[in-house]
């Protein structure tokens, strides 16, 4: 699989059109599956050296449309991991005390220490997606954000926080059919939010505000689109993205003052 056709590259502008939703990597889901299962286990050997290393962290920025499965990413894929070493943070509507901050001071308490894996069910990146959509803020302000949000991840990284980025890219028809699925069946209702349809009416403000968002992919903080129409292909995607960029870090477990094999339990 090439991981970099879904990379968006730095300094370059995309139309989500493009994109491809329902891409399958020309495997069947039953080989997809059989990857990502394997892969979980290199995950989760890889998380472990980051946990006991304890000098760099990552930072896995999850974003979507509704329904595009960020839950189901964390369950499937992150769940690999060892729960000790993880930090998941779903950013909601700010409260007042939030408010009376800058946007980005509730997401910098939420930053991944060192050793850890943190993962943003949502995140910065909404305070120029919803609040731009509904006029909460203009353009300008939206570009200024963009502009603290490319310094603030260059802190991050800077600090030794490896990020990345990705959207989850799903079609309006599929879209569609788990909208429907959550309101027909009753273990589903509760997922259901009457607003989803209000930014589904939106559609066309949301792309043009989400392709806004992709110009800050870096070198350090790269943006991903994968494609999320198929649950299974998501997840194996996103199973290669992290476990690369685990392996780039090379995180190293720590030397040993002592000869284990001089250790005598009695």
């Amino acid at each position: 699989m090439d991981i970099d056709k879904y990379l968006v590259k730095p300094g370059k502008r995309v139309k989500l059109s493009d994109w491809q939703t329902d891409d399958d990597g020309g495997l069947t889901k039953e080989e997809g599956q059989a990857q990502t299962a394997k892969l979980a286990e290199e995950l989760a050997e890889w998380q472990e050296r980051l946990y006991a290393e304890g000098k760099q962290s990552l930072l896995l920025i999850l974003q979507a449309r509704d329904a595009a499965g960020k839950d189901g990413a964390v369950k499937k894929v992150i769940g690999a991991f060892n729960p000790a070493g993880v930090q998941i943070t779903s950013f909601k509507q700010p409260s007042a005390e939030e408010l009376s901050h800058d946007f980005l001071w509730r997401i910098h308490q939420k930053a991944p220490a060192k050793g850890y894996v943190g993962v943003f069910n949502r995140s910065q990146y909404e305070d120029v997606l919803v609040t731009r959509v509904y006029d909460m803020i203009d353009d300008k302000t939206a570009k200024k954000r963009l502009e603290h949000i490319r310094h603030f991840e260059e802190l991050l990284t800077d600090s030794g926080t490896r990020i990345v980025k990705v959207y989850l890219h799903i079609s309006q028809d599929e879209q569609k059919e788990r909208l429907q699925a959550r309101l027909d069946e009753s273990g589903k209702n509760w997922k259901f939010n009457p607003s989803d349809l209000k930014d589904r009416e939106n559609w066309d403000k949301f792309t043009g505000a989400y392709e806004d968002a992709l110009t800050t992919s870096t070198d350090d903080a790269p943006w991903y689109v994968i494609p999320a129409d198929r649950k299974w292909y998501r997840d194996l995607v996103l199973s290669r993205i992290l476990l690369g960029a685990l392996k780039d870090m090379d995180p190293q477990y720590p030397e040993i003052d002592y000869d284990p094999k001089k250790v005598v339990i009695s």
